[in-house]
């Protein structure tokens, strides 16, 4: 009898001890699961509001110059981006460049509850010229602007404002109404250019107005009023204007006019431009297109560009491409382009003293381009 009554102890222990484990299994399962929906929804909420962009530019150049026979391949950028939607109304965007410096970093919020008024603060490409806030991954030429937009903006071709990346500190201002067909921008900058404090105490003021009146086709006014300090980038005195010494500060005014359109049989746009810096005038004007052979995914790219840096001495340049593009995938493509830029002079061609500043340029020019978004 003690023997049995053991017995049925013995077995009622280990019962409950399967019973307890199994309860605590099940529960460690719904436990699981639990963290397991919860870490879903998290990651969708993130990655619902996180988006993820890059792209990366690279390939082969070479150029003929003077005389003087140049290759190299090259890393022209490589460019990582986020763009956090906060709320329905409120937004952040930060980008590198792997191959340079931090680009851009700036919040959004949008006042309205439409798309009229949206006001932005931070580090971002200005509204000058139609050419400048666009990606360089929907350029069709590889060297990507036009002389005009690369000078007038400050991506780097003059030493007096050094390399700005057509980019800025301040605040904008922007909108649309009347269904997209019109959109404007209002921006308060330094006018000092990328991850620079202001140079001195006046502002750069930029307006732009976009007017789409058919399918297609927009048209683009933009200007600009400010004063600028010269710093001389490198210590190198300004080719185009010589007089401003570093540490000053000189009048920079700009307007220009353009167009842009797009259909299934090609694309073009361009665009007329007009600067003063100081007592120095400078204008001219593009044209650049684009042409499917055959499929949409291979086009001819052909463009003209006039330049004058200084139109009291005649610094007046051409500037011709042709070439073709390739996209393999979406925003991915294959380019190859001929490229000539004409000399340009000191003074009149027809005056005595005339001087080359330099001389024609020849250039075959490779690309790839690899963008995700």
């Amino acid at each position: 009898m003690k023997q049995r009554m053991i017995f049925v102890k013995a077995t009622l222990a280990v019962a409950l001890a399967i019973f307890s484990s199994t309860a605590a299994m099940g529960q460690a399962s719904l436990k699981s699961d639990s963290t397991s929906i919860l870490d879903k929804k998290w990651v969708k909420e993130l990655s619902s509001r996180i988006q993820l962009h890059g792209y990366a530019q690279g390939g082969y150049n070479y150029t003929r110059q003077n005389d003087v026979n140049t290759n190299t391949f090259e890393l022209k950028r490589v460019l990582f981006w986020a763009n956090a939607q906060i709320t329905d109304r409120w937004s952040f965007l930060f980008m590198h460049d792997f191959s340079s410096v931090v680009q851009e970093f700036y919040t959004d919020y949008r006042i309205t509850r439409n798309k009229a008024l949206t006001v932005r603060v931070g580090q971002f490409k200005n509204g000058l010229s139609l050419e400048n806030p666009l990606s360089p991954t929907s350029m069709e030429a590889i060297d990507v602007y036009s002389e005009g937009v690369t000078y007038l903006t400050g991506c780097g071709s003059d030493p007096l404002m050094g390399v700005q990346y057509g980019r800025d500190l301040g605040l904008s201002l922007f909108g649309e109404t009347n269904n997209g067909k019109l959109r404007y921008e209002l921006e308060v900058m330094n006018g000092q250019g990328i991850n620079r404090k202001d140079g001195n105490n006046f502002k750069d003021f930029i307006a732009r107005l976009e007017y789409r009146p058919a399918t297609g086709l927009n048209l683009v006014a933009t200007g600009q009023i400010g004063k600028g300090h010269s710093i001389l980038d490198n210590g190198q005195a300004s080719v185009y204007n010589p007089a401003i010494q570093s540490g000053q500060n000189y009048k920079r005014n700009r307007w220009t006019l353009g167009f842009d359109y797009k259909c299934k049989s090609f694309k073009v746009h361009g665009e007329y431009l007009e600067g003063y810096d100081a007592d120095v005038t400078s204008r001219g004007g593009y044209l650049t297109g684009a042409v499917p052979l055959g499929c949409p995914e291979l086009e001819f790219v052909g463009s003209y560009d006039y330049f004058n840096f200084n139109t009291a001495r005649g610094y007046d340049q051409h500037k011709a491409i042709a070439g073709l593009q390739y996209w393999f995938y979406k925003k991915c493509r294959v380019q190859v382009q001929y490229v000539y830029k004409s000399a340009y002079l000191t003074g009149r061609a027809s005056s005595p003293g005339t001087q080359f500043v330099q001389d024609d340029s020849h250039a075959i020019m490779c690309q790839l381009q690899v963008r995700f978004n």
